[in-house]
């Protein structure tokens, strides 16, 4: 199971909502754990999301082998691409050959081309903690963003509790051309941060929780030509349906809620959250 979550939802898959006006980008989700918390094949999981117009995801490794498993999946579906990383709280396990053998296959699938990302990798001071297992947290960090500069490739970023050591790492290091935060979690002052980087920022379904004011307040100080939606799937289940299990299908719920937020068209924004993929990932 990658990065050693627990799926931890329960119940049964959510209803289809109803369908966006224009077709939309998940731009992260876990199809490997979503078919172990609700069976299926990747077909069926992939027809469901696109009958409500998310036609085009982003398969995430965590780790070698969901990461292989992610870039296989791309070259076999057209609406899938690939991004290929070992997730910071895996990376402190690997030590010394290990570690350097881990890297040295995600450095070979980020040259396959329909791999468009390097993620997702980044820093986490919730679940990884102690100074060892931080350095090497970081370090892996600090050769990630050097596999995505190396392969001309997105550079995927996991922070949790992490800002502003995410922010130093990526000025030391010089950050790839195009940087996402994913599952973006921090407040206002960041996402203005943020876009004076010109990092874009992906919103997942958290940001439709009641108490999630301060995601939504994020979202609509974000410029609009740096935001996308992801699902996180099958984490993160939007409002109404949280703690059931997530699928890209329910991303409308997301896109819905984020235009209500910003006070935007539904159609303009859905143009908008798909060029802005397009621009970051390529074209499928």
């Amino acid at each position: 199971m990658a990065n050693k979550r627990s799926h931890g939802r329960a119940g049964d898959p959510p209803p289809l909502p109803e369908a966006l006006p224009v077709p939309v980008v998940d731009n992260h989700t876990h199809l490997d754990i979503v078919l172990d918390a609700v069976p299926g094949t990747p077909e069926e999981a992939l027809a469901k999301a696109a009958s409500v117009g998310i036609d085009r995801v982003v398969q995430v490794g965590v780790d070698v082998a969901s990461s292989r498993w992610s870039a296989d999946l791309a070259d076999a579906h057209p609406g899938v691409l690939a991004a290929v990383a070992v997730h910071p709280n895996e990376a402190p396990m690997l030590i010394g050959e290990r570690f350097e053998a881990a890297l040295a296959e995600i450095d070979e699938l980020a040259s396959r081309p329909r791999v468009r990302a390097v993620g997702e990798t980044g820093m986490d001071f919730f679940r990884t903690q102690g100074s060892d297992e931080l350095a090497r947290q970081e370090l892996s960090f600090r050769r990630h963003i050097d596999i995505a500069k190396r392969h001309d490739l997105a550079l995927m970023i996991h922070d949790r509790d992490a800002h502003d050591d995410v922010f130093r790492v990526l000025a030391e290091e010089g950050a790839p051309r195009t940087v996402v935060f994913h599952c973006y979690s921090g407040d206002v002052s960041m996402a203005h941060k943020c876009a004076e980087h010109g990092y874009y920022m992906s919103f997942a379904g958290n940001s439709t929780f009641a108490k999630a004011q301060n995601l939504r307040d994020a979202a609509t100080a974000a410029p609009r030509d740096l935001l996308l939606v992801e699902t996180d799937a099958p984490f993160l289940t939007p409002s109404p349906y949280r703690g059931r299990p997530n699928a890209s299908y329910l991303v409308p719920l997301t896109v819905r809620a984020l235009a209500e937020a910003r006070g935007e068209d539904l159609t303009e924004l859905c143009t908008a959250l798909s060029d802005n993929s397009e621009r970051v990932y390529g074209p499928w």
